[in-house]
């Protein structure tokens, strides 16, 4: 009897055991069903944060938290500003504050938000023909060390943000830079720091990109960490007035996510577990 007993407190036991299990993995299966989708936005951004890889890191996460699926256009801040302008964009990831204020207040965009910020760095051949590295960080020293000693430089010329950065860099220095030593490429990030690299020239380059593509490149940073050369991005939703076709929905959706606690995380923990920090810095506020 004494053993019947056992026996059955055993079967019960291993019997709540496997309901209480089941009952888990129940859980966890409906933990992991995929958010339905929702549909698509077309989100223009800057070549930055494409070919340092941010996009591809953060995109199908918040595809997977939201439903939206995101179409991206990676361009200068210039084209993407002007894509919202004529409505061919839901949202726009930018990083030239004073063309993102004009935007604004033109009515092109319906809300703003800070999102994170880097830097930008000179870079140039290892040997220093221009004698950059002796301005002692100045940028606007550096560059005119450049344009003195004609050293080979190489533009975006795409009215990107960065673009845009070096042109005022240039108006700080007093130098209206032309001739055969400065080369205006009209590329994005990528391909001007391969062609820089190739033609050992000298070039501007936020510090993501370049950190991100380290590997294949003998540039060298020569001048950094000047108060000038900080680079803040923001996001964009455009306004839906543009045309019938702005997803202002998925929009808003995508740029609150940006700026949410996950979002902000997430930004700060790029780049960390291959360069030992952060590539960009969350900056919602």
């Amino acid at each position: 009897m004494r053993k019947n007993r056992k026996l059955i407190s055993v079967l019960l036991i291993c019997a709540v055991a496997m309901m209480f299990m089941a009952g888990c993995g129940g859980n966890a299966q409906e933990e992991q069903q995929p958010v339905e989708p929702k549909g698509s936005i077309i989100l223009a951004t800057t070549t930055s944060t494409q070919d340092s890889g941010l996009l591809d890191y953060l995109l199908p996460a918040f595809t997977a938290e939201t439903g939206w699926e995101v179409k991206t256009t990676a361009v200068g801040t210039g084209k993407a500003l002007q894509m919202g302008v004529d409505g061919e964009a839901d949202v726009l990831l930018v990083h030239a504050r004073a063309s993102e204020d004009e935007f604004m207040a033109n009515g092109d965009g319906t809300l703003r938000y800070d999102v994170m910020y880097n830097d930008y760095v000179l870079v140039g051949p290892a040997a220093d023909p221009a004698g950059v590295k002796a301005c002692e960080n100045v940028v606007a020293d550096s560059m005119a060390a450049i344009a003195n000693a004609q050293a080979e430089f190489i533009s975006r010329g795409d009215d990107s943000g960065t673009h845009k950065k070096e042109l005022n860099i240039w108006k700080a220095a007093a130098i209206e830079p032309a001739g055969e030593w400065y080369v205006s490429a009209g590329a994005g990030m990528g391909d001007v720091l391969k062609m820089a690299d190739e033609k050992q020239a000298y070039t501007i380059t936020d510090r993501a990109t370049y950190l991100s593509m380290l590997d294949t490149l003998e540039l060298e940073i020569v001048c950094e960490k000047d108060a000038d050369m900080l680079n803040p991005y923001g996001v964009i939703t455009v306004n839906p007035e543009k045309n019938d076709q702005i997803n202002e929905e998925g929009a808003k959706a995508f740029a609150d996510w940006l700026v949410s606690e996950n979002g902000q995380k997430m930004i700060g923990e790029f780049g960390v577990e291959e360069f030992g920090s952060p590539l960009f810095t969350p900056d919602a506020k």
